[in-house]
């Protein structure tokens, strides 16, 4: 797929310095530079400027808002004519919001906490609902730091021996002094599938989704399995659909948390649906045109797919004929 970096949080082509991460002295340096900025974080939510077109805000090293970290800023990589680092200030915690408001679970509707020293025009934005409105630098910059930071806050005790590790490598690793267990960021392979049946295509909705959500079918991929058996597994086990040939067309790194999506084309060999309730609430074939309507937002029972996400990128191009 010529235009599979389109896609998401993939395409800018950062310069991620790994070089430099074992480096203490330069690192040192860089974090005191005049021309290094860094990005901040807050439970999972990245500090934008809000205006009409949102953009990642990178900050001065000497900011008062980097202090509020646990630990020193990460080393994301080379951007504009200096060094970008990230700085997660989860610890604090707005005074008087209860626990619900300040972190995952926290209710959409209610607005995000300020810190007295954010600029007027600074937001800490969720960052699903700017995604596909962020330039292919920002969105990558926003998505490697959040999917590191969720690494390492389900990641502090050692594997192998259960003893607290603590982070190296500018953010990249996580030691344990205990055993000497080196632990490394992973990030979870999961298919998602664009399932074809001549002019028709797969789409399914899971228990629990808003009305009218309908996507492509997903799932992990397990050990020792390659993408194209998974890919096969996946949809018998949730539809009954046999499926043939597997082609691979774009991935996207999904920082929700920290999974790397793989998308296919799968041609299936069957239509009869057979749906997993466990799995899926629902499942059926849409027809090319019938995906035209809701792209338009005409349908009058499926939503448009999610800007930004990996299946409205596959959807779309499906539709425009564009996956070679």
């Amino acid at each position: 797929m010529r235009i599979a970096e389109e896609v998401t949080f993939g395409g800018s082509g950062l310069d991620r310095a790994a070089e430099l991460r074992g480096n203490d002295d330069v690192l040192r340096f860089a974090r005191g530079a005049a021309d290094s900025r860094c990005i901040v974080l807050w439970r999972g939510n990245p500090l934008l400027d809000g205006g009409e077109a949102p953009a990642l805000v990178r900050l001065p090293m000497d900011h008062p808002l980097l202090a509020l970290g646990d630990e020193p800023p990460m080393l994301l990589g080379r951007d504009g004519g200096g060094l970008v680092f990230a700085q997660d200030i989860s610890a604090w915690r707005p005074e008087g919001a209860p626990l619900h408001d300040a972190g995952p679970g926290r209710r959409h509707e209610v607005p995000m906490p300020r810190h007295p020293e954010q600029d007027d025009t600074h937001v800490f934005t969720e960052l699903r609902q700017v995604m596909a409105r962020l330039t292919p630098r920002d969105a990558e910059l926003a998505g490697t730091a959040k999917a590191i930071y969720n690494w390492h806050d389900s990641h502090r005790f050692c594997a192998r021996c259960g003893r607290p590790s603590r982070v190296v490598m500018a953010g990249w690793q996580r030691s344990c002094d205990a055993c000497g267990g080196q632990h490394f960021p992973r990030t979870d392979p999961v298919v998602i599938m664009l399932v074809t049946h001549g002019n028709d295509v797969l789409m399914g909705r899971s228990p629990g989704w808003p009305q009218g959500m309908y996507s492509l079918l997903a799932g992990f991929v397990e050990p020792g399995e390659p993408i194209e058996a998974a890919v096969r597994r996946e949809v018998m086990e949730e539809t009954r659909v046999p499926v043939g040939r597997v082609t691979y067309l774009s991935s996207q790194p999904w920082a929700f948390p920290t999974s790397l999506m793989i998308g296919c084309w799968g041609e299936a060999t069957g239509r009869e649906i057979e749906v997993d309730p466990v799995e899926l609430e629902h499942a059926m074939w849409i027809p090319r045109e019938e995906m035209a309507e809701i792209f338009e937002g005409d349908h009058p029972v499926i939503r448009s797919p999610r800007k930004g996400a990996i299946a409205e990128f596959l959807l779309r191009n499906w539709l425009a004929d564009r996956l070679d």
